[in-house]
Order: C-alpha cells, then structure tokens, then sequence
C-alpha cells in the first residue's frame, strides 16, 4: 500500500485529489496540509466527505511529509511547488505538481509568463503528465509535470492529428469554455455568483498562460513549429469544460481518416472516447469522471475540421489525471480508482 499525502488539500483540484484518492484501492492517504485549514478535519471543511475521509488537516514540514508519504501530490499555485519539490525528491519521495512549475521543457518561457524559477535542475527531468500520450515516460518518472485543464482538452484531439500530419500546423484556433471552479477556491469578484451567474464572457484573449504551454507541446508533437490562437471563456456552471478547436486539413482526407487516426492513437486508453458520428461531445456526460469525450466534423465544403472535446475540468483536468499518472507511476492499470461511471443527470 503506498502513502500519499497532499500538499493544499483544500483548494478544489485537492479535495477532488482527496475524493479519489479516498477510494483508491491501492494507496493510503496519510497526509493533507492547509494553511488556512491547519487543525481542522477535512470533513469539517468539505461536509461530503464525512465517513471517508477523517484526517486533520496539517501545516506542510518536510519531517512530516518524509516520515509519513511515499507520494505526494502538489495542489498549490505556481511558484510554490518549485520550492519544496528540490528536498521531497532528494529525500525519495516521487511528487506530482498539479503547478506550472514543471510543465515547460523551455525555462525561459516559463519565466516569461510566470516568475524565476527556483529549480530549474529539475526542468530536464519532469515528465509532463498528459497521461494517453506519454505514459511510457511516465512510467518511469519521480516528477510529473501535471497539465492544465485548457491544455489537456485541446492537446488531446490535435496531437494524433498533427503526428499523423492529417492537419495544418498553421492557423489552428482553439475556443474554450470552463465552469467557475476553474478559477479556483480563493474569492475573487470575478468568480463571486453576481458577476458569473446568467453571464457568459471571454478573458485573457490572446494572453492567457496556458496558451504558451499548448504551443510547446504541439510544437514538440508536430516535429514543426505550432502556434494556437486560444480564446478562453467562463460559462455560469460549477465544473465542466468544453474546447471547439478549428483546422485546416492537410490533404484530401475523409471523415474515415479522422476517426481511424483518433481511434487508433487512443485504442488501449480507457478514458478516451471518440463520439459516434453524428454525435458530439456534452458536459453533462463527463461530470465526475476522468473521460475526455472527442468528437469532430469535416466540413468539406469549407476546407475545415471542426474538433470538440468535453472534460471535467478538477477531474480530467486536474486531479484525475494527476491519479491516472500515479497509477502508470506505480505500475498499476491506468484506470485503478478511476472508473466511476458519470451521472446520468
């Protein structure tokens, strides 16, 4: 059985690590830290979890963390996990960073979007974590990477496309809308219930720090340079994700083309579904899970292809992959304490 603690249990992508985690069969979770909740049980904080999940949550020291983990999952803002990622490691802890702070492979443009960074050692190292397309490299990693939920909905249709040369590189647009809790838990007016509900809006229109990582990871895919136009935009519902991506094929391809290029990449990925023609992907069906739901139109008379994924953006997007990558970590299928089936309503 391993140990695992979280690092900011109480933040939404921690109590959803918390959530999982709890009825995971093969790990114990052994920690969870809060610095606004130190001393308190977790139960108390989120009254769901009552009959689960009993710990007090704790203020993080390393002693703690060494003597009682064998993982730990990060759920803090960027800049933090770089700080206390160095000493976990050396001490042999394997550690996953629901951060920024690992995800780039080029630090300066890390830097540029984000702040210095304080362990730029451990760049050449991290895995990123997007779990269907890398889990050989996972598999064998000590530091995970853990992508963001914008990312993980638009990298996950357009990589096997791309690979595969079925799409331009050029012109690509990505248009996403994420439910509030993308936001995270910290109050802010532009997530207060007033300025969200009966609102649906567009931000950081060509600025958003998400887009930079899509770009270097597409880039790397497409063995070409690859740079997204990414409009971000926050919808008036609690948790969900839905990205509409458009490209331009890159030859005389088929509908057939598409759905064989789609299938066949994510063959043995449990977590993947590529919707039935005519059929496209819903919030609602991926609530709570750690799906992701692609599906697509060739809009022949237009030159288009029209691609539409469908995540949860604390699960699929967050929490649920960072266990998804636990698991390759561990040696263990993929989709251990991962199968719940969504809500039908």
């Amino acid at each position: 059985m391993t140990r695992v603690g979280i690092i900011g249990a109480t933040g939404y992508a921690g109590a959803e690590l918390v959530r999982l985690l709890a009825g995971h069969p093969q790990v114990e979770l052994t920690m969870l830290t809060s610095r606004q909740y130190a001393g308190v049980r977790f139960d108390t904080v989120y009254p769901s979890m009552a009959g689960h999940v009993d710990l007090v949550c704790q203020d993080y020291t390393l002693e703690r963390a060494c003597d009682c983990t064998d993982m730990i999952f990060m759920a803090l803002p960027h800049q933090l996990p770089m700080s206390f990622a160095p000493a976990l490691l050396e001490n042999g802890k394997q550690v996953i960073d629901l951060s920024a702070d690992f995800r780039f492979r080029d630090v300066a443009v890390y830097e540029k979007y984000y702040q210095p960074h304080k362990a730029p050692q451990f760049i050449a190292e991290s895995v990123y974590g997007l779990s269907e397309v890398y889990p050989d490299r996972i598999r064998g990693a000590r530091l995970i990477g853990n992508p963001g939920c914008y990312p993980t909905s638009v990298l996950l249709p357009l990589i096997p496309l791309l690979k595969h040369q079925l799409v331009q590189p050029e012109g690509i647009i990505a248009d996403s809308k994420s439910g509030v809790s993308g936001a995270g838990r910290s109050p802010s007016l532009s997530s207060h219930y007033c300025e969200v509900q009966e609102s649906f809006k567009a931000y950081k229109i060509g600025q958003h720090r998400h887009n930079p990582e899509m770009d270097e990871v597409l880039s790397i895919e497409a063995d070409t340079p690859v740079s997204i136009t990414f409009v971000p935009h926050l919808v008036p519902m609690s948790r969900g994700m839905l990205t509409t991506l458009y490209a331009v094929p890159a030859k005389a391809i088929t509908a057939d083309d598409i759905r064989q290029c789609l299938m066949s990449f994510y063959r043995e990925h449990f977590f993947i579904r590529i919707c039935p023609d005519g059929k496209y992907p819903d919030t609602r069906n991926v609530r709570g899970t750690n799906f992701c739901d692609i599906g697509f139109r060739l809009d022949m008379s237009r030159n288009r292809l029209i691609l539409i994924s469908a995540i949860d953006n604390l699960v699929k997007g967050a929490a649920g992959q960072a266990v998804q990558n636990m698991n390759l970590m561990l040696g263990l299928d993929e989709t251990t304490g991962l199968r719940q089936p969504p809500c039908p309503l």
